[in-house]
């Protein structure tokens, strides 16, 4: 689970990196096993997706948010 905007950029990441290895493995992969090949990657990306929506949608606690300077 993420717990804060660093795991977020993180997860954000990493999921870009999946999907650069699943569309190299797209280009690469002959088209009889790209199916199995391709199903792990996707599970992760969609696994890691799920999180991050999880992280966004969840409201910002009053103690995390930004206080604003005195005047």
């Amino acid at each position: 689970m993420i717990a804060n905007d660093q795991e977020l950029q993180v997860t954000q990441e990493r999921i870009a990196h999946f999907q650069g290895w699943l569309a190299n493995l797209r280009r690469t992969a002959r088209p009889e096993e790209f199916a199995v090949l391709s199903s792990g990657y996707r599970l992760e990306i969609e696994r890691m997706q799920a999180e991050v929506l999880d992280y966004l949608l969840r409201p910002i606690r009053s103690s995390s948010r930004a206080q604003p300077e005195a005047v």
